[in-house]
């Protein structure tokens, strides 16, 4: 296995249509092997960032037919990198999917993903956000070995979920993507603090690609496009304001380290869950069995 792994971490303010974040990309890839990077992480929505379902369902296709991924794996050969593409819109069974693929330096794909949990919420002073309006959720949890390792598949809202990323690190993830479009106000308040945690929990690098600034869609997104080490520090920040690249190098020892020094994921146990009776001697206690994350 390799021991370090070059990464382009890229955010985008991608437009709600395939052609310009074509573009935008294309020039990435380039950049990313002038760097001789060997893999370029992009933001969730980089093909396509569009909150009309109409319109986004009439410009999406199946994955085999998509332009963006199509145009991606023909950048990533040309170049000589692996990409992941952080998410776009596909078609398939007639339903809309948070849809990644990861591409190596081939053009091949060596793993799919869509996204599991859907950004439901109800900030207060602001709409609804239903996300599964317009999507359907993914119904596999996603690792794929590398010669970096095996790596793990999330995208954004799933961040809030640490059983995934636990789940993940129990099959040896030694890097997991959490590739993102944060709003301004959950970015402010959690965003930073949930990547840490993720990473010190499992003792796993974090690289999260995000959106960034106002999108053709009407959206505003965070940025503060994130690397993480399995310690717990950011290893990079891409700042809140605009578009760029930074490229970061991740020393895959730390991983090694950090669960050597904290071993949570050896001394986790099992157990029963235990509900205290409520009121009166009498009662039972209710006991509710451990379920693993399906």
């Amino acid at each position: 296995m390799r021991k370090s792994l070059r990464i382009m971490l890229a955010q985008m303010t991608s437009a709600k249509s395939h052609p310009g974040n074509i573009a935008a990309v294309r020039k990435l890839a380039a950049q990313c092997a002038a760097a001789e990077a060997d893999l370029l992480a992009l933001p969730e929505a980089s093909g396509m960032m569009n909150r009309d379902k109409a319109d986004a369902t009439s410009k999406a296709r199946s994955e085999d037919a998509d332009p963006y991924i199509a145009a991606c794996r023909e950048f990533a050969e040309r170049n000589g990198i692996w990409m992941h593409i952080g998410s776009t819109p596909i078609l398939s069974a007639g339903k809309l999917f948070n849809h990644c693929v990861l591409i190596d330096s081939s053009g091949a794909l060596r793993a799919r993903y869509d996204k599991i949990h859907l950004f439901d919420v109800f900030l207060d002073g602001r709409p609804a956000s239903l996300e599964s309006d317009r999507y359907s959720g993914g119904q596999d949890l996603v690792a794929v070995d590398t010669p970096w390792g095996l790596w793990g598949l999330t995208i954004c809202y799933d961040l809030r979920f640490p059983q995934v990323y636990r789940d993940l690190a129990k099959l040896g993830a030694t890097v997991v993507f959490a590739p993102s479009a944060f709003t301004v106000p959950t970015g402010k308040a959690h965003w930073e603090a949930l990547a840490r945690a993720r990473a010190i929990e499992n003792g796993c690098w974090i690289v999260a690609a995000a959106q960034v600034g106002n999108h053709e869609d009407g959206r505003t997104t965070y940025g503060h496009s994130l690397i993480v080490a399995p310690w717990g520090d950011v290893a990079a920040d891409l700042g809140g304001h605009s578009v760029g690249h930074v490229v970061t190098e991740l020393d895959l020892s730390l991983v090694e380290s950090a669960r050597r020094q904290i071993p949570s994921l050896a001394n986790e146990r099992l157990y029963d869950l235990v509900r205290a009776p409520s009121e009166g001697p009498t009662e039972s206690a209710m006991q509710i069995e451990r379920e693993a994350y399906q």
